[in-house]
């Protein structure tokens, strides 16, 4: 089952002698249930508005975007956030843990903005924080946990609301090898065990290398690619 189908995306800007910038030029893209899809390409090619596109942070020029069987275009702002609560998962190059909160009140946040209660909130965010290895952390702010551990609680708090899809953004980026290995492990063990669709946009081939398909952005279109394993 498809929980992303997005068809003829087209992002155009108008550059400064006013003509126009095509940054995406008809993408489809589909990815499906316990799928993993890595999105590579040369820096600037417009790997992050492809994604901000298909987690409807920014609207296409053209084109449509449909979420668990949801279209996204035509729905007014509060709408969308709604849907996104609902249905993705966010994970970025920087974990944007609020730092005034322990990881399992970070974790729990977006089920208390959902309207979930206090405590059933709280059960949840303990039970993912542990499936990504950090049952005796869960009470330490963001400043007493390792970057790795950061990066854990922000893959967490993206699987609070059960999501249908994660996209993630240079997840690894910011993370030495050891950490972003156990990022890479833990992001397929999930797309495998839970049956969550992904979309990562990374460099590091050794996280591409784990996806079922990856796919090149170059001059604003999708192409099948390989990636051998190694990290860059």
């Amino acid at each position: 089952m498809a929980v992303l189908e997005a068809r003829d995306l087209w992002k155009t800007y108008r550059g400064g002698d006013g003509g126009l910038l095509s940054i995406l030029s008809g993408i489809d893209l589909s990815v499906n249930r316990g799928e993993m899809v890595a999105i590579v390409g040369a820096s600037g090619a417009g790997k992050s508005t492809l994604l901000h596109i298909l987690g409807a942070l920014d609207p296409p020029t053209k084109g449509y975007v449909v979420l668990s069987g949801e279209p996204i275009h035509g729905k007014d702002d509060e709408a969308l956030a709604a849907l996104r609560n609902r249905t993705i998962g966010f994970v970025f190059q920087f974990h944007h843990l609020l730092r005034e909160f322990s990881a399992v009140e970070n974790v729990m946040m977006p089920l208390r903005i959902a309207g979930t209660p206090f405590r059933e909130a709280q059960a949840r965010a303990e039970e993912l924080l542990s499936r990504v290895g950090l049952s005796g952390r869960m009470h330490h702010r963001p400043a007493e946990l390792s970057g790795g551990e950061q990066q854990r609680t922000a893959v967490a708090r993206a699987l609070a609301t059960d999501p249908a899809l994660i996209l993630a953004d240079e997840p690894s980026g910011n993370l030495d090898h050891a950490n972003a290995e156990l990022l890479h492990e833990l992001f397929a063990e999930l797309v495998r065990d839970v049956e969550i669709g992904m979309v990562v946009v990374t460099h590091n081939r050794s996280l591409a290398a784990r996806a079922h398909r990856v796919l090149l952005l170059e001059s604003g279109r999708l192409v099948p690619t390989v990636v051998r394993e190694g990290v860059t």
